[in-house]
């Protein structure tokens, strides 16, 4: 579905990315795990057309991505930014109908199809209630969730989100992997950058872990983040552990261990 071959970016003198390379199969969820600084956005940016790689090439079913009409691009990937500004006060009803602008020509109008689509994507993240308001005056959480929506309301193959949960409560951080758990169970393939452990242990196939532009290790979650890798990464200690919340179900969670803990 998604290929990231061989990518090398810098700007300027200084090298971002080196020779980065994944796949992303249909259904199948991936998380970009790393710290700050790590090359994450960056990689998003050339995956998505926006920036082009010194070497290496981006493939979307086989296709190099520099090479696709946008019109079709914007018909199989659809991106959830970490946080948008908005510059007027569209209705959020009308903010997630622009997620059907791939299907439609220059001189068109929304169909009846197109609008209930963008009410169904509303109703799926439960979010309803904010259909008449204003985008301005909503919080920055809901505005992430109406961003949600509106990427569900474009239908694409390939979801591509920028850290998605950074502006949502603990509830609402849960309810929303839950959620893209559910729709990859589905078919569709998803590419999460985060950079909290959690969030690739509640709900990846498959972890890319990332430093100073490089891949560390890559494989499932669960052993993938350890403590030798988390502790390269991340500079800090930390405790992988599994809790058992029924007799079928089993999580795995990471917990950083403070400076002051381990000297007791």
């Amino acid at each position: 579905m998604l290929e990231v071959r061989n990518i090398n970016y810098r700007y300027g003198r200084n090298e971002v990315l080196h020779n980065v390379s994944f796949k992303v199969e249909q259904g199948e969820f991936v998380c970009v795990l790393g710290p700050n600084g790590s090359g994450k956005t960056t990689l998003l940016k050339n995956i998505l057309g926006l920036l082009t790689p010194d070497t290496g090439t981006v493939l979307i079913e086989g296709e190099d991505v520099r090479k696709m009409p946008p019109s079709k691009l914007a018909k199989i990937i659809g991106y959830i930014p970490q946080a948008h500004t908005p510059p007027f006060p569209f209705r959020v009803f009308d903010v997630v109908l622009m997620g059907r602008a791939p299907y439609l020509t220059s001189l068109s109008v929304p169909s009846d199809e197109d609008e209930r689509i963008a009410y169904e994507s509303l109703e799926e993240l439960n979010i309803t209630r904010l259909k008449d308001k204003p985008y301005t005056e909503i919080s920055g959480g809901e505005r992430q969730l109406v961003l949600i929506a509106r990427a569900l309301a474009q239908k694409p193959k390939i979801l591509v989100m920028d850290e998605p949960a950074a502006s949502l409560d603990f509830g609402n951080q849960s309810l929303f992997l839950e959620y893209m758990r559910t729709i990859c169970d589905k078919g569709m393939s998803i590419l999460m950058v985060t950079h909290d452990p959690h969030h690739a242990l509640f709900c990846a196939d498959k972890v890319v872990m990332l430093k100073n532009g490089r891949i560390v290790k890559m494989g499932p979650p669960q052993t993938t983040i350890e403590g030798d890798t988390m502790r390269e990464i991340y500079r800090t200690d930390v405790r992988v552990a599994r809790i058992k919340l029924s007799e079928k179900r089993t999580i795995t969670v990471c917990v950083p261990v403070p400076s002051l803990l381990k000297t007791c």
